[in-house]
């Protein structure tokens, strides 16, 4: 079990930089910034672009594994978005991980700019499918419903080959073939709109058994996928206190997901609690992951 934490884009460039150079010295395996225009209940206040952040989260950080919990193709092109995965995974020399998502349905991110595809899956499959083309060949023509490229260029390519890891979002069955197909890892958010955490547990045990059967279908060994679990539907914020976050790592690690991603405890709000949580964790629980075989 590998442990990660999420780190908003809400922050200028010194509270930005203390973060993720603190995720870092606190042995968190990987980090990850959220994708969106805006976000919930946080369209009003401070959010800044993820590349850009991830960008300087690369600069300031060495050894860290980092990436983008998910990005949406509810406001992105897979030609120009492949330039700057390219040069995320330059400037973090090779450190860097693509989370994707099919992209929110009625949220901000589409309202915002005032239309909707007419199949959110349909405008997702060809996004991986396109991106996954992009970053691995040096000159793609290809066409689609909603997507179009011509004699796009991928020069330098990706540091790491044959292009940057893919974490394919996926709940549906369909989206969870498209991350048999395309990811090198899965992610799921579990249940949403649990009301109790015991349901959302159980959710997040179908959702591994699904993901097994897609994987059987598309003829890919279990082990060869990483299993990304997001806590941050669950019903209880798995950073509330230590106690609860060993429990959220060894139920992870029982239900088959290899790694799994916290938020990091915000001031007020959602995700509300005490970054000194993050130093007990730091402390008592990552040392023992780092230790286990």
């Amino acid at each position: 079990m590998r442990a990660g934490i999420t780190i908003l884009p809400e922050h200028r460039r010194p509270e930005l930089e203390r973060r993720w150079r603190a995720a870092e010295a606190y042995g968190f395996a990987h980090a990850w910034t959220f994708d969106h225009l805006g976000w919930r209940t946080l369209i009003d206040g401070p959010w800044f672009g993820s590349v850009p952040t991830l960008s300087a989260a690369a600069m300031v950080t060495s050894t860290m594994e980092i990436g983008l919990l998910v990005a949406s193709p509810n406001f992105r092109h897979p030609v120009p978005f492949a330039r700057e995965l390219t040069a995320l995974d330059d400037l973090s020399e090779g450190r860097f991980t693509l989370g994707i998502g099919a992209g929110g349905g009625g949220g901000y991110d589409s309202n915002v700019l005032g239309w909707k595809p007419a199949s959110r899956y349909a405008r997702y499959a060809e996004f991986v499918e396109l991106l996954d083309l992009l970053l691995r060949e040096e000159r793609v023509s290809w066409s689609g419903d909603y997507y179009e490229a011509v004699e796009a260029r991928n020069t330098p390519g990706c540091v790491q080959r044959p292009r940057v890891p893919f974490l394919v979002a996926a709940d549906g069955p369909k989206a969870m073939a498209l991350a048999a197909r395309f990811g090198d890892g899965w992610v799921t958010l579990g249940g949403r709109d649990k009301e109790t955490l015991g349901a959302w547990w159980d959710a997040v045990a179908e959702a591994s058994r699904r993901f097994d059967d897609a994987l059987a279908d598309a003829g890919r060994p279990r082990e060869g996928v990483r299993r990304f679990l997001q806590s941050d539907s669950a019903p209880v914020y798995s950073l509330s206190s230590v106690e609860c976050y060993r429990d959220f790592v060894g139920r992870s690690a029982e239900l088959g997901y290899t790694d799994l991603a916290a938020p990091w405890p915000r001031e007020t709000g959602i995700w509300a609690g005490d970054e000194s949580v993050l130093d007990a964790v730091a402390a008592d629980v990552l040392p023992e992951l780092r230790r286990a075989p």
